[in-house]
């Protein structure tokens, strides 16, 4: 699976983004897609995830009830709506396929991702 991440940029405090994802190669349609980010000095960190069958997505606190993950099979895309962005979401997003079928339990954990896209800039000014 070839993932590429657009839709990065600058913002404003408040601000809304949409970030995309389009995958190529092996069936999108089987992959749990996950989005993450890393800041400057930290570790990457889960965002959010959508199953590969639709259903409920999960999302880490920090974002839950401003940022919206959803996928478009028919279009090989997933998508990271972002809303009410505050300064600490400044990162590189990396979006992300986990290749095989894992346990919801490791849906947030990064090493269950086996294909990851090149990362697209966030910065949220203030």
């Amino acid at each position: 699976v070839q993932l590429q991440a657009s839709g990065g940029g600058l913002v404003q405090a408040g601000g809304s983004q949409r970030l995309s994802c389009a995958a190529s190669g092996r069936a999108f349609s089987d992959n749990t897609m996950g989005w993450f980010r890393q800041a400057p000095g930290k570790e990457r960190e889960f965002v959010a995830a959508i199953m590969r069958s639709g259903g409920r997505p999960l999302y880490a606190d920090s974002v839950k009830g401003r940022f919206t993950i959803s996928r478009d099979n028919a279009k090989n895309t997933v998508y990271l709506q972002m809303n009410s962005l505050k300064p600490e979401d400044t990162a590189v997003y990396y979006c992300a396929a986990q290749g095989a079928r894992y346990p919801v339990g490791l849906v947030k954990a990064l090493g269950s991702y086996a294909y990851w896209g090149q990362g697209t800039q966030v910065t949220v000014s203030s």
